[in-house]
């Protein structure tokens, strides 16, 4: 159990929070009670409903601040799922004489802003003119009201001086642009991210207000831009669109091709085979483990992964050559960048999209299905790709349902390097 979830429970048990938010449906609490336990930075802070303490997810239950030093607990639907309108990817590139935005030096969420900014994408995407970048940062959200659904019905909310924060804004001729920007790929998002900043500057600007995520991860940008059908509902959030745009990598399918004559197969390791399907996920964890390294329970809880996840994600980095994993002094879990992988992360954006590549072709079923693919202009049967996988001598896999899922895997993997190509 991580530190959060033995805190809360604590709090819970002290504050009889159950029973509270079952009586009254909500309960109020302060960052000096919390802090009794642990820090309120460190118990407070859910980006991702995945990140919730046990408690909180087995209640159905999530936390909002209300002032600067107070938050009501309820089962409140804080979180939004990003919808995927599978657009058309945009290739963009660097100006030329720009060097300090090359992709593996965008390292924050602040840099991958500038880096938008710089290659022509926030202009295309925002639709306005004379763009200027504005306010940024932590601020007050003065005093405000909305409705939020709960498992009870609707639930009126007042916020009074919480602090909130803005990642980036940009403000152009008809709109201002307010950003909620990431680096780690996740399938939901807390709406107040967006929510608490748009309803403090809807009342400061007469123009309208755009509410934008970005999501920037191994070069490409998703940006979604939404909007309150209801200002004053924050559960009326709705996708206006979707746009994906991708630096380019100038890497052709002859570059591929001359990856599958070259690389020499290596025998499976006596590591699971790969249970996620995302490789997108796995080169986003070794971005992040480039920054540092990591504790099992770190990247559960900062992450967006449950701890199954972490585990499965992890593994695949193993199995790459990519990860290492070992101990720290107290005998936690640590996963850090392999010498293989620091050496691949240093590396130019096109060279590291095709060093990871050649990790997974070492294997010899992405190999082989990507052989089969590129011959027959699709993706192998599943049937093909298991028998491909059993005659493979795979580590510790060998129940039919196990193969199965597995394969999974590989089409995604496949999907992915076949992505790389630019037409």
């Amino acid at each position: 159990m991580g530190l959060n979830d033995s805190a809360w429970r604590l709090l819970f048990n002290k504050y009889h929070i159950l029973e509270e938010v079952e009586q009254n449906g909500h309960f109020l609490i302060s960052a000096a009670q919390i802090k009794e336990f642990r820090e309120p930075r460190l118990m407070t802070k859910f980006d991702h409903k995945v990140n919730l303490p046990a408690i909180f997810s087995d209640h159905h239950l999530s936390i909002l601040p209300i002032t600067r030093g107070d938050y009501m607990i309820s089962s409140f639907s804080a979180y939004k799922e990003f919808e995927d309108l599978a657009p058309k990817v945009q290739r963009i590139s660097i100006p030329p004489h720009i060097q300090s935005l090359l992709p593996r030096f965008l390292v924050s969420e602040a840099i991958a802003l500038n880096c938008a900014n710089a290659c022509g994408l926030l202009h295309d995407f925002l639709e306005d003119d004379s763009l200027v970048q504005t306010v940024s940062g932590r601020m007050s959200s003065g005093r405000f009201e909305f409705n939020i659904h709960t498992a009870a019905g609707p639930k009126h909310v007042t916020v009074n001086n919480s602090q909130i924060e803005i990642d980036a804004a940009y403000e152009g001729i008809h709109y201002l642009s307010l950003f909620e920007a990431k680096r780690d790929l996740a399938d939901d998002f807390l709406i107040r991210q967006l929510y608490y900043p748009f309803r403090v500057w809807s009342s400061r600007v007469s123009k309208a207000v755009k509410p934008v995520f970005l999501i920037f991860s191994n070069g490409m940008f998703t940006l979604y831009q939404y909007c309150f059908e209801d200002p004053q509902n924050y559960n009326s959030l709705r996708l206006v669109k979707q746009k994906k745009y991708l630096i380019s990598m100038d890497i052709s399918l002859g570059d591929i091709k001359s990856l599958l004559q070259t690389v020499p197969l290596r025998q499976e390791p006596e590591i699971s085979f790969p249970q996620a399907d995302r490789m997108s996920r796995i080169v986003n964890l070794l971005e992040l483990l480039n920054e540092k390294a990591m504790t099992k329970q770190e990247i559960t809880s900062q992450y967006a992964f449950d701890e199954r996840q972490t585990n499965y994600y992890t593994d695949a980095g193993r199995y790459l050559e990519l990860i290492h994993k070992g101990r720290d002094k107290d005998g936690n879990i640590v996963f850090q960048l392999s010498s293989q992988g620091r050496h691949i992360m240093s590396l130019a954006y096109r060279e590291r999209q095709l060093a990871i590549i050649t990790q997974i072709l070492k294997h010899k079923v992405f190999n082989q299905a990507l052989r089969l693919c590129l011959q027959s202009g699709q993706m192998p049967d599943r049937q093909i790709i298991i028998q491909i996988m059993r005659q493979s001598h795979l580590y510790h896999v060998e129940a039919s349902s196990t193969y199965l899922r597995r394969a999974s895997t590989v089409i995604g993997w496949v999907n992915w390097i076949l992505g790389t190509v630019e037409d």
